[in-house]
């Protein structure tokens, strides 16, 4: 008989907790190695988690809903069928206890940092706040120093932006042992600084409207965590930056037609269908590299050129929204940006993303077009400058000039393409420059390569 503590895995370099958003498998199941066992979310992804070994679930140390520090034990397995002593569920302090016991610095090396299958290793025995609270590496720090001060890519982010210090806050936060999260940071913002909390500016506080209740007969429900993550980040978003968006009406029937004549020929070389989409992004591409802005960030006073051309693909999910990116997307050709949209595509909606591909992209497309929306206002990726939006690509008639220069009417393949840029960089008239650069490269694209 032996048993297998299942941890909380550490999904990305400086996440330090994870929610544990569902059990997919209940104490007393039989469990196959690799096979999903729960499903966690962090500010960056969501995932399913597989089983490092095959047994039965015996034991299960966390609630659905509850955020725990990384390598805490969630679970456990025994490894030897009829072995096992099922708990039908656990009391409130054994996870509470399960959580304050198990904790270990989030930079260890040797946690799992994908969701991918079979991680090298994903059981730890619980390291105790006795054991933690020393110092670590010679710094002299201790565990809840460390825990206090470590806060979230995307918290630092809106501190950096907010000119907040986050130092000041420490041991204020909801999260383990008073780390800032994202929800006291918004709060924060939104309500302005609570006694002893130091700012370089004081940021307005947001105007809110009455809050709404439920009447009788209305089903309330919580929001999920991917739905409320959603929600801060286009809050952020909004009052961020600049939003100002243009739109132009692009005439696509030059890459139908490359389509018409190459996706035979283009399937059965790469097995992939050619879509719209590869085009979009090459096109897309060539448009940043003549208008570098386009392809910046934005840090206090300074503006950030990005040298890397990593482009964010919105993926509509049944359950949110999730944004993969294709790294060094400049790189590939239109077989490459093909499978690399299939492939995040399908795995996005299997929930089997790592967190690393979801993070760094420097420029984003949506496609709402491909619900038949003719046009839209995204709403800007940060901490990116501007956004794509793909309308319904669809046949219309339109007015053209014939070849002895009469004006004719014909029917054309367009779409609406709208871009939302952020106005304290971006001027209007480069980011107009940029999306009629992308107009004339599509409606010019060669069939070279193809």
């Amino acid at each position: 008989m032996a048993r297998v503590d299942v941890i909380m895995p550490q999904m990305g370099e400086s996440i330090a907790e994870g929610t544990l958003s569902r059990w997919l498998k209940k104490a007393g199941d039989e469990i196959k190695r690799d096979e999903p066992i729960f499903e966690i979310s962090t500010d960056k992804v969501d995932a399913e988690i597989p089983s490092p070994v095959a047994g039965v679930m015996a034991e299960i140390l966390v609630k659905e809903g509850e955020t725990v520090a990384v390598q805490t034990v969630v679970a456990g397995i025994e490894t030897e069928k009829g072995a096992a002593k099922p708990v039908a569920a656990v009391q409130a302090e054994g996870a509470g206890a399960a959580t304050a016991a198990a904790v270990a610095s989030p930079t260890q090396a040797d946690l799992p940092r994908t969701a991918g299958p079979a991680p090298a290793a994903i059981t730890a025995q619980p390291v105790h706040r006795a054991e933690a609270g020393g110092s670590s590496g010679g710094n002299g720090s201790s565990f809840e120093d460390r825990v206090q001060t470590r806060s979230s890519p995307l918290v630092r982010k809106i501190a950096a932006e907010h000119g907040l210090d986050l130092a000041s806050m420490r041991g204020r936060g909801t999260g383990i042992a008073g780390r800032v999260t994202k929800k006291d940071i918004l709060g924060f913002i939104e309500s302005g600084p609570p006694a002893g909390a130091m700012a370089a500016h004081s940021p307005p506080a947001g105007a809110h409207g009455p809050a709404a209740s439920a009447w009788p007969g209305d089903v309330v429900e919580p929001m999920s965590k991917m739905r409320a993550l959603i929600s801060d980040h286009m809050g952020v978003s909004r009052r961020t930056s600049a939003h100002v968006t243009s739109f132009m009406e692009i005439d696509l029937t030059r890459v139908s037609k490359i389509r018409a004549k190459k996706k035979a020929e283009f399937h059965a070389a790469t097995g992939q269908n050619l879509t719209y989409l590869p085009f979009i992004i090459a096109s897309v591409i060539d448009g940043l590299k003549k208008f570098p802005v386009m392809n910046a960030s934005v840090s206090g006073n300074n503006i950030i050129y990005r040298k890397q051309y990593n482009i964010a693909i919105a993926v509509a999910l049944d359950w949110g929204l999730i944004v993969p990116v294709i790294k060094q997307a400049d790189n590939l050709s239109l077989a490459g940006l093909t499978r690399a949209l299939n492939d995040l595509a399908a795995r996005a909606r299997a929930k089997r993303l790592s967190p690393e591909e979801v993070q760094d992209g420097t420029f984003t497309i949506t496609n709402p077009g491909v619900f038949g929306s003719l046009m839209g206002t995204p709403i800007i990726n940060q901490p990116q400058v501007a956004i794509l939006g793909v309308g319904a690509i669809e046949k219309r008639p339109k007015v053209m000039s014939g070849p002895d220069g009469d004006d004719v009417l014909a029917i054309r393949t367009c779409a609406y393409f709208s871009l939302s840029f952020d106005h304290r960089i971006i001027d209007g008239a480069v980011a107009d420059q940029f999306l009629a650069h992308v107009k004339s490269s599509l409606e010019s694209f060669s069939d070279v390569g193809v």
